[in-house]
């Protein structure tokens, strides 16, 4: 978490009051959440509607649960809280990137009447691979179908694309865990829950995260620059040291990748590396824990036995130059014994 986010916190735990309550105390609450909600909005560059949630999965079970769409298609590739939520949705087609094929998408929806929710993730959780979403929007918008987006990894760091609906976490951009937000063009989109937020969203609404979501979406990220620069070094490293960089061919965003090391599982390499001091994943961190093989990698077309061979690795703004190349040494030292035990 973002110092300032911290800061921002920790000043208005001091002052909580439910901002539902009519009181002065309540009111400045209310005044406070308001003006956080102002502030996010501003930093990202969105002129409509925003709904606090716990997090982008209530964001996305909202969006896919209460959108105004007789039927949804979703991208294969999608976190697993997009998948659940959408249940038995039609899977859109994807090539060997991970990318959506824009002219399958055009058939899909051609055949579809009625108006559909279209579920494309921005940038993926996995692999770091951007989608198209300019073209992708423009495909969908046509047909007057509307498009929900998971920019999870990517608000604050990416412009917010032509979306109708985005889901965003504070986490994922240095705010506090628990909170996020679903982004809205237009409320006459959604059925209303009732409660909070509009109506949209039962709940007491989270004063202090919001305002460390607003500190922390404000906070300048010339740090992004520097991690593309690193990502690109550790993607050459990797390469020559034997390995290979997940859809390295693809357009990605600069804070995650994936790397496949022939002849060693993740779960032993995360053992090897977090023993060594460093922290790395297997796929998402929502679902490593179960030490399964990449469902996403598979969708790509990898086979079971190479996507159990691939970590997925962060890049934040305290990522330094120093951090990849003890990475790469611990990298090669046990790339090495791996092909060592298969000669």
């Amino acid at each position: 978490m973002l110092p300032e986010a911290r800061e921002a916190m920790a000043e208005a735990m001091a002052s909580w009051a439910n901002p539902s309550s009519p009181h002065a105390e309540g009111r400045a609450a209310r005044a406070a959440l308001e003006g956080a909600r102002e502030r996010i909005n501003l930093a990202l560059d969105w002129q409509h509607e925003l709904i606090f949630t716990s997090g982008a999965s209530e964001a996305i079970g909202l969006a896919l649960a209460c959108a105004r769409a007789r039927k949804t298609f979703v991208s294969p590739t999608e976190h697993d809280a997009v998948l659940r939520a959408a249940g038995d949705a039609q899977r859109l087609v994807i090539d060997g990137l991970g990318r959506i094929d824009g002219g399958k998408l055009n058939w899909a929806l051609a055949a579809e009447e009625a108006r559909v929710l279209v579920a494309i993730q921005s940038v993926n959780n996995e692999t770091g691979v951007r989608q198209n979403l300019e073209d992708l929007a423009a495909r969908i918008h046509v047909g007057g179908h509307l498009l929900f987006a998971d920019c999870s990894q990517s608000a604050g760091k990416l412009p917010l694309p032509p979306a109708d609906l985005i889901a965003i976490s504070a986490h994922k951009l240095g705010g506090p865990p628990g909170i996020g937000a679903l982004l809205v063009r237009d409320l006459a989109m959604l059925d209303a829950l009732g409660g909070q937020e509009k109506g949209y969203r039962p709940g007491t609404e989270n004063v202090p995260a919001a305002l460390g979501f607003a500190a922390a979406v404000e906070t300048p990220r010339g740090w992004l620059d520097r991690a593309a620069a690193l990502r690109d070094h550790l993607d050459k490293a990797i390469e020559h040291a034997g390995g290979s960089a997940v859809a390295a061919k693809a357009d990605r965003i600069a804070t995650i990748a994936g790397y496949r090391m022939p002849g060693m599982t993740a779960a032993t390499q995360l053992i090897q590396f977090d023993l060594a001091g460093i922290a790395v994943s297997a796929g998402s961190a929502c679902s490593s824990g179960s030490l399964k093989s990449s469902r996403i990698l598979a969708t790509m077309g990898w086979s079971e036995a190479e996507a159990d061979e691939v970590i997925r690795v962060s890049f934040g703004p305290r990522t330094e130059r120093g951090d990849i190349y003890r990475f790469v040494e611990v990298w090669k030292r046990l790339a090495e014994g791996a092909r060592n035990r298969a000669a």
